[in-house]
């Protein structure tokens, strides 16, 4: 018995349409609001909104705030280490990514 069957799979790109705070953000990767302003700080993060009380972050800082929590609670990274560790993942990935397309 063949059944021939169109399966329509929809998706949303989460990084764009999250918004979150920054006490949210601590709370998904365990982290303290000194992390936070700290990452900022150097870059690590780049948050919307003028004062830290207005602060929101993307799906992408999310990530990156992730990524960040791990270096620091694995590997004990400092935060100039973490700003540069970030930025050579996301390069190696835009190389990839160009090694990628035809």
């Amino acid at each position: 018995m063949n059944t021939n069957r169109s399966v329509l799979l929809e998706g949303v790109v989460v990084e764009e349409h999250l918004h979150l705070s920054v006490t949210e953000i601590c709370q998904a990767c365990s982290i303290t609001h000194t992390h936070i302003e700290e990452w900022v700080a150097e870059g690590v993060l780049q948050p919307q909104g003028s004062n830290q009380s207005d602060w929101r972050f993307t799906g992408h800082a999310l990530r990156r705030a992730k990524i960040a929590s791990r270096l620091v609670r694995d590997l004990e990274v400092n935060t100039p280490g973490v700003a540069l560790a970030l930025d050579l993942l996301e390069e190696i990935e835009t190389l990839r990514k160009q090694l990628n397309q035809p």
